[in-house]
């Protein structure tokens, strides 16, 4: 997608929801367009991201009517399977795709382990990639509509801890991220942090546990704790990195 276009793009994709009273879709976008595309709405404008799956990466704008709180996103997941002895990466599966001529824009998070990935991917394209990929890479795959759970896990897990002050935004993002408070500020008000994956722009908001935090150039997170006090009186603060 090309960034510079972007907000002309959101600009004309409310017009078109207010005209229509009906929800549009934009999308899959990364974390810097996601920031890019929030900026567009007023407090006041109705919209929302989700990505197929709670904590996805790559994630759908929708801009909605005012009766609108839950809406249907136009997202499919496809479920590839093959032999567990068979290695295949995220660009194996990507090149796959991308082969068949459709944009980056209507591909999501591709989720793999052994023998089985889970891609999402626009609805509208989801028929035509189920009967044309019969190979990846030089793999046999067997495509299928949806997926079981649990999913894939989106990358390696290292478990963390540290201790903070607070368990303001500003404060968690400065502790994971080795950074002043200051630092860590600017990027939120930037719009480079998203938590659970919904761009925040205020460094007051209150990590919880289980919240996902993904960081614009420095990865992506999840709380597990923080509730504990150390000795000193501070907040013990557990968490995941994604690796």
């Amino acid at each position: 997608m090309d960034i510079k276009l972007l907000p002309a793009r959101i600009d004309d994709l409310k017009q078109i929801s207010e005209k229509s009273n009906s929800p549009k879709f934009i999308g899959f976008l990364t974390a810097e367009e996601t920031a890019i595309a929030v900026k567009r709405f007023s407090i006041n404008e109705k919209h929302t991201v989700f990505g197929g799956y709670e904590g996805a990466e790559r994630v759908m704008l929708g801009v909605l009517p005012d009766w609108c709180d839950d809406p249907i996103f136009p997202i499919t997941a496809i479920t590839f399977t093959y032999r567990t002895c068979d290695k295949l990466s995220h660009r194996d599966f990507l090149g796959a795709l991308m082969a068949l001529g459709i944009t980056r824009e209507t591909v999501g998070d591709i989720l793999i382990e052994d023998g089985r990935a889970v891609v999402f991917v626009t609805s509208d394209i989801s028929k035509f990639v189920l009967t044309q990929i019969e190979k990846v890479g030089n793999v046999g795959v067997t495509l299928s509509e949806g997926y079981d759970t649990p999913l894939p896990q989106m990358g390696k897990k290292l478990e963390c801890s540290e201790t903070v002050a607070s368990v303001r935004l500003d404060c968690v993002v400065a502790a994971i991220c080795n950074m002043s408070r200051t630092q860590a500020s600017e990027k939120i008000t930037d719009g480079l942090v998203m938590v659970n994956s919904v761009c925040i722009t205020k460094p007051t908001l209150s990590v919880r546990a289980y919240d996902k935090i993904t960081i614009r150039q420095k990865g992506k997170f999840e709380i597990l704790s923080c509730n504990e006090m150390s000795k000193k009186g501070r907040i013990i603060l557990k968490y995941n990195k994604y690796i």
